[in-house]
């Protein structure tokens, strides 16, 4: 029959194989999370990405627009100041 130290020392052994088992258990699940989380937190930046470059565009085209119809009235403005004029050509040519 093993003595009492020997018994500890084997219970102590096993309890220590135990507790790495767990703790390589435990050091894969983290990993895996962190792995997850770092994920997460990329598509989250990515997609803050997406949204500043489609407001930036919202923005030009929101200008562009606006340059379009201010456009549009200096050229009806320019085509009702022609008429009353009674332009009779368009530009004069060289010779």
């Amino acid at each position: 029959m093993a003595s009492g130290t020997e018994r500890f020392k084997t219970a102590a052994v096993k309890a220590a194989k135990t507790a790495r088992k767990w703790a390589q258990t435990a050091t894969r699940e983290a990993d895996r999370l962190l792995k997850e989380a770092q994920k997460r937190a990329n598509s989250e930046q990515r997609q803050q990405r997406i949204k500043a470059a489609l407001r930036r565009t919202g923005k030009v085209l929101r200008a562009a627009g606006r340059a379009a119809i201010v456009a549009g009235v200096a050229a009806g403005i320019a085509a009702v100041r022609a008429e009353r004029r009674g332009r009779k050509g368009g530009r004069k040519t060289r010779r």
